[in-house]
């Protein structure tokens, strides 16, 4: 909880932000936090009555425990159970990291609803609203008309999809809609498992870089995965003449230039998941729009799905070695009837991204490896990284790994999940991994 104090009291103070400090010297303003606070809790601790072995006080950045953390990650990625890869994950922007999904909250929408998002003043914006707008065909006097509630995103699509069997759309089979604004070419996809030809126009935009659902027919169909969003909210390149806007801004201009080229159709609230399904024509939706918002050091942002490479942990061997305990009688859950929780949690598990871009915390003890002479080396992929206790061990690593090669290294500038570092607890504690 360090950050949260921090980062308001220095703006409060000296009218300063981390990154006027810079990282050094934000950290170093963090310590002394931790340094005046610190004595003043024990005491409150030790007034109540509580009967601790005060001998065995530990912090979870002190030498002992930060090796401890240093040498799992190590373990783990040599073991390939920590990797790297670009992947969808939960941005947010006024953070401007990645959370993983049990530090987003959900808010349910059922209609129009106007909020009011961190950074924007008093301005309050419209969400839980369903837009429909046309791509044209091209070569054709056709259009598609699709349906999204985001709809700033479109200037991400890849494609737009429809079902194998829709009468409508069987002459468009292959064929391409044009991008009004980039005039990118944009393909016309079957996938029958997203779109329910009952529903909506039928047709479904794709935007994998944008969408959780979206990323996986992308990887289904390997599409293009295009980023139109800086990590700060603007918009970059990508969105052509919205280049700048910032992100709910752009939600808006984009409404306006559609009207312009006569693409845009409709705007209207949802009430319930037939809804929304009713006109999107996705065949898998929620009841409700769920409105996923950080709730890190109470933030509040307004949570965007991005491209970003990052640190993952495999979770898959070990939930399966879990309900297999169970299964086999090696492990009971009391009561019984908490068994069914334990497999929804285990059979559903995701792999967990452990990297954040804060500046407090157990650095991730990865190194990047840049080779001389190589002009393009891609930072998600695993066979440029190195990691070790410290960067001499990791630059013994690199040498075997790449014998005769001139390079130098880089370490990660990203920390871990503060939960990586206190699920370790009971061990680092008591000296441990010692095996």
């Amino acid at each position: 909880m360090l950050v949260s104090h921090a980062n308001p009291r220095l703006w409060i103070e000296k009218k300063q932000t981390r990154h006027d400090l810079g990282r050094e010297a934000f950290v170093a303003e963090i310590w002394k936090w931790k340094e005046k606070y610190a004595h003043g809790i024990y005491e409150q601790f030790r007034r109540l009555g509580t009967s601790f072995d005060w001998d065995r006080v530990a912090f979870t950045m002190d030498p002992k425990l930060s090796k401890a953390v240093r040498e799992t990650f190590v373990r783990l990625h040599d073991e390939g159970v920590i990797y790297r890869a670009n992947r969808l994950v939960n941005w947010c922007v006024r953070l401007n990291t990645a959370l993983s999904n049990l530090e987003v909250d959900n808010l349910e929408l059922t209609g129009r609803t106007l909020l009011s998002v961190p950074g924007y003043n008093d301005e309050k914006f419209e969400f839980g609203v369903i837009v429909q707008f046309a791509y044209q065909v091209e070569d054709s006097d056709e259009k598609i008309v699709v349906a999204t509630t985001r709809v700033e995103t479109m200037l991400g699509d890849s494609a737009i999809a429809v079902h194998s069997q829709d009468e409508r759309y069987k002459n468009l089979h292959n064929k391409y809609v044009i991008q009004p604004f980039s005039g990118r070419r944009i393909p016309i996809i079957i996938d029958d498992v997203l779109v329910d030809p009952t529903f909506g126009t039928g047709a479904v935009k794709i935007t994998p870089a944008h969408d959780f659902n979206d990323y996986e027919v992308g990887k289904r169909h390997n599409l293009e995965f295009i980023n139109i969003l800086n990590d700060d909210g603007t918009f970059n390149e990508n969105a052509v003449q919205f280049k700048g806007y910032r992100r709910f801004h752009a939600r808006k201009a984009v409404i306006e230039a559609l009207k312009e080229k006569g693409l845009y159709r409709y705007k209207g609230q949802h009430y319930d998941g037939t809804d929304l399904q009713r006109l999107t024509g996705r065949r898998s939706v929620e009841k409700v729009l769920l409105m996923s918002l950080c709730k890190r050091f109470k933030s509040g942002d307004i949570i965007e799905p991005l491209m970003k490479p990052q640190w993952w942990i495999n979770c898959k061997d070990m939930a399966n070695a879990a309900m297999e305990a169970v299964t086999e009688g090696k492990l009971k859950i009391q009561p019984k009837t908490s068994e069914q929780e334990w497999f929804r949690w285990l059979e559903n598990i995701q792999d967990w991204c452990v990297s954040r871009q804060l500046w407090w915390g157990h650095r991730v003890p990865a190194y990047f490896v840049r080779l001389e002479g190589v002009e393009t080396q891609d930072s998600s992929d695993n066979q440029y990284w190195v990691s070790g206790q410290d960067e001499s061990i990791a630059f013994e690593r690199a040498k075997a790994k790449f014998p005769g090669q001139k390079f130098t290294l880089e370490q990660d500038p990203d920390v871990l999940d503060t939960w990586f570092s206190s699920g370790l607890w009971p061990f680092s504690i008591l000296g441990g991994p010692k095996k």
